[in-house]
């Protein structure tokens, strides 16, 4: 008698997709990715995460799942964030290698090829897409730039704003990327620190076939904030390190007070003196307690050990 998992063999190939504000697109980025993968096996699957999409998104998935039965469509509840979009994907993504790209088309369905080539040639577990010429306006390109340069001083690893979420990854590292149990999810950086052997394949970048990203000034710092507490201590260090300062300055300014007084000089302190030190004081305290309260509210939103996406829907 055979079982449910003889009936579906495992793919080769698994390509999961974060959908937002992309429907008109949606079945330009499946049938590229049916004649670009089958290249290279028969065996695939397609997973498309309907990040609750404001466009109607699902409704598309489920009308191009009805007619390709290697298409998986996977609903969220809410809209929870490309990261946690892709977290889900990864996690009913079955095949020995997967991709992860966006829906936008921005990431070219016709590299996949060469990323899976290159890690079949080369050993690599994991191949990220290298963008060249990206296509993003300025400010979202120095906006990526100053990031990435924050996040390589906090985390001590070295990170390239040319390179996102587009790659080709070993079973083995997205196994190790669904045990980490962190509600903040960034996907790059948390395949980048589970060390498997990674190189980069340059890619062409392309437009954006429709709509805008998803990404405003204010989603932006939250995710970099995010991640900072998530993958850094540097911010607690800093704020130890102020503390020493700060004391240092005020035995300075003791000693220099007994000092004037052994000398003879009994001249009162100013009032802007006092005032100054008591706002340099009650600045670096409260400075000081924000910092020690966005980490403790980090933990205790890791504590509670709430999912980071939940599926309302699946098709296939």
């Amino acid at each position: 008698m055979q079982t449910a998992a003889q009936s579906c063999p495992i793919p080769t190939i698994s390509v999961v997709s974060p959908v937002y504000g992309c429907r008109g697109c949606l079945e330009e980025l499946v049938d590229s990715l049916d004649a670009q993968v089958r290249q290279l096996t028969t065996d695939f699957e397609v997973i498309l995460v309907d990040d609750a999409s404001p466009d109607q998104a699902w409704d598309r998935i489920r009308e191009l799942a009805m007619t390709r039965p290697w298409l998986r469509g996977v609903r969220l509840s809410r809209n929870f964030g490309q990261h946690s979009a892709i977290s889900a994907g990864i996690e009913l993504a079955r095949g020995e290698w997967v991709v992860v790209m966006d829906c936008d088309l921005q990431d070219p369905p016709s590299a996949i090829p060469t990323l899976f080539q290159t890690a079949i040639d080369g050993g690599f577990d994991t191949v990220f897409a290298q963008r060249l010429n990206r296509k993003d306006s300025l400010p979202k390109r120095l906006a990526s730039w100053g990031f990435f340069k924050l996040l390589a001083w906090l985390t001590n690893i070295p990170q390239d704003s040319s390179t996102a979420n587009f790659g080709v990854f070993h079973r083995k590292v997205i196994d190790a990327v669904r045990l980490m149990p962190e509600r903040d999810r960034c996907f790059p950086l948390m395949v980048k620190w589970s060390g498997f052997r990674s190189t980069a394949v340059p890619v062409e970048h392309a437009r954006r076939s429709e709509g805008a990203s998803g990404y405003n000034l204010r989603k932006m710092i939250k995710l970099a904030l995010g991640i900072a507490l998530s993958y850094s201590e540097k911010p607690l260090r800093m704020v130890a390190g102020a503390g020493v300062a700060a004391a240092l300055a005020a035995f300075l300014m003791v000693g220099y007070s007994i000092f004037r007084w052994l000398s003879g000089d009994v001249a009162v302190a100013g009032f802007t003196s006092i005032i100054a030190s008591l706002w340099l004081v009650g600045g670096l305290i409260l400075f000081s307690l924000g910092i020690v309260g966005l980490y403790v509210g980090q933990v205790f939103r890791n504590v509670q050990g709430r999912p980071s996406s939940i599926i309302s829907e699946s098709i296939n």
